[in-house]
């Protein structure tokens, strides 16, 4: 079929390809455009050789491109869409709509696409472009596990009628008794499948599951009404370690401890009404409260190793007591004491001549004080008032880690971590693997597929521990350019202050922030 001829070319279509014949030199490249124009089904494949084929005669037709079919659908990769492509002119669409819409209708059945049809208007159709002419329905993915849990009381002040804070009126000892629920989770549910443009089923991703957090020996799962739900194994106290909810022993003592109990040492939490007499000791895993109002005298030591430490009077240590905590310390007030906490001391009126050692220490900012002693932070420390009109030394110091080697801390923490999930994935597949053939199993194939069960739940506790120390270790990383010592009222002379590596004793009265500065203490 003959395209287009004049004296000087020849455009030929023959069996779906496209030729050029040049009888003489002068038809230029812009006049070949016009050709393209008035004919969209050419797609020229080879432009070089156009050029060429223009600046010289030739004896026969050279192969220049393709002759398109009126319509060109296209069906995506997904099979969700399919479009069409018209390669007629404007002025031809118009006077082919009749027919357009039948060969678009064949090109449809041809290509089995049944689904999500749309319609179209072909006057406004573009010459070339692609139009959207079926869209499958897209699946829904289903809902994510939802996770819920009893809510522990934050451990904060009682705020009195006056609007002020007391810290040693609190409810630290949160008491579970057997069976009570402590959390539920309602599965994750399956999507709604969708419908490619050929009517074909595409399968919705089942919502993500979140896994309860909890400890394996504190409660147990329990299916209800659709919901797994977490109820308690026994009596005790509810606490949250390392992400996962707990329920610790828990044994009341009603009086002292003392020459009646001897030295008490306990896997789980202790409440105290009475004291702790002087020289006896007191451990415990989890929280330790004493309950008495006037504390503790020249107790020898009390010790939580995963808790907190609540003595709701003061502290009179005689030079000798030690109080220990794996997370906080709060105390009315220390006497010749030693306080060592994982994360906070909260002081409510004072120290006196007392060691304390914590990621961050606070003293009352109203009318807190320290005097004398030492108070060792990684973060921050805050007091109303620092030394006193004798000029007492009192020392401030923050012992801030470099950030170099915090980072450090995080990635091997991170590259432990990333070795656990492999191993997790790996045991897992292998279960996954073995799962099918559970019921041809025999004894020592069954103690081999239960112990990598076991296993996959150790290297996930793990991975979470491993996780919340990262998260942590994150927390102070972040909080290592704010270290700071604040005194709001007065610092009197003789407080030594430091930061990092920077120190200097004041010489004078003064009040506010200590911080570094460009490198340097800016007091």
């Amino acid at each position: 079929m003959i395209l287009f001829a004049n004296d000087l070319i020849e455009v030929i279509e023959e069996n779906n390809k496209v030729y050029v014949k040049t009888n003489k030199l002068g038809f230029s490249l812009k006049e070949f455009d016009g050709i393209l124009t008035k004919h969209p089904r050419i797609k020229l494949t080879n432009f070089a050789l156009l050029k060429s084929v223009l600046t010289k005669e030739t004896s026969k037709p050279v192969e220049i491109g393709t002759w398109l079919p009126n319509i060109e659908i296209e069906i995506a990769h997904n099979k969700m869409s399919a479009s069409i492509i018209i390669n007629e002119t404007r002025e031809s669409i118009k006077e082919n709509i009749e027919k357009l819409g039948q060969d678009i209708k064949r090109l449809l059945a041809e290509n089995k696409i049944t689904h999500g049809i749309l319609p179209i208007d072909l006057m406004k159709a573009d010459t070339g472009k692609a139009i959207e002419i079926a869209k499958g329905t897209e699946p829904i993915n289903g809902e994510d596990a939802i996770v819920k849990y009893l809510e522990i009381p934050e451990r904060k002040p009682v705020i009195r009628e006056d609007g002020k804070a007391d810290y040693f009126d609190m409810n630290f000892i949160f008491e579970i008794k057997e069976g009570s629920w402590l959390g539920e989770k309602i599965p994750a549910q399956p999507g709604i499948p969708g419908t490619n443009v050929h009517g074909e089923p595409v399968p919705a991703p089942h919502g993500k599951d979140v896994p309860l957090k909890y400890d394996k020996k504190s409660a147990v799962e329990v299916e209800e009404e659709g919901k797994i739900v977490l109820k308690a194994l026994n009596n005790g106290v509810l606490e949250e370690r390392q992400g996962m909810i707990s329920i610790s022993r828990h044994l009341p003592i009603n009086g002292d401890v003392g020459l009646e109990t001897g030295n008490i040492q306990f896997d789980g939490s202790i409440s105290i009404r009475g004291t702790v007499q002087n020289g006896y000791t007191v451990i415990a895993s989890g929280d330790i409260s004493i309950e008495h109002p006037e504390g503790v005298i020249g107790a020898k030591l009390i010790h939580s190793t995963g808790g907190d430490v609540y003595i709701r009077g003061g502290i009179f240590g005689l030079g000798e007591t030690v109080v220990e905590a794996g997370k906080n310390i709060f105390v009315k007030h220390v006497n010749e004491a030693n306080l060592i906490a994982g994360e906070e001391i909260v002081i409510g009126s004072y120290a006196l001549g007392s060691n304390l050692y914590a990621n961050t220490i606070k003293v009352d900012e109203r009318k807190g004080k320290l005097i004398g002693g030492r108070a060792v932070a990684k973060d921050t420390i805050i007091t109303a008032i620092s030394g006193n009109r004798l000029e007492r030394k009192t020392e401030l110091i923050i012992e801030s880690v470099s950030k170099k080697e915090k980072q450090e801390m995080i990635q091997e923490k991170a590259s432990l971590l990333k070795a656990l999930h492999e191993e997790i994935v790996q045991i897992s597949s292998q279960l996954n693997a073995m799962n099918q053939y559970q019921n041809k199993m025999n004894d020592k194939q069954m103690t081999a597929f239960n112990h990598a069960k076991q296993l996959v739940e150790k290297k996930k506790n793990d991975a979470e521990l491993v996780d919340e120390e990262i998260k942590k270790l994150m927390k102070e990383f972040h909080a290592s350019a704010k270290e700071e010592i604040v005194v709001r009222k007065e610092a009197y002379p003789g407080t030594y202050i430091q930061i990092g590596k920077k120190s200097t004793t004041l010489s004078k009265m003064t009040n506010g922030t200590f911080r570094l500065e460009n490198g340097e203490l800016n007091a």
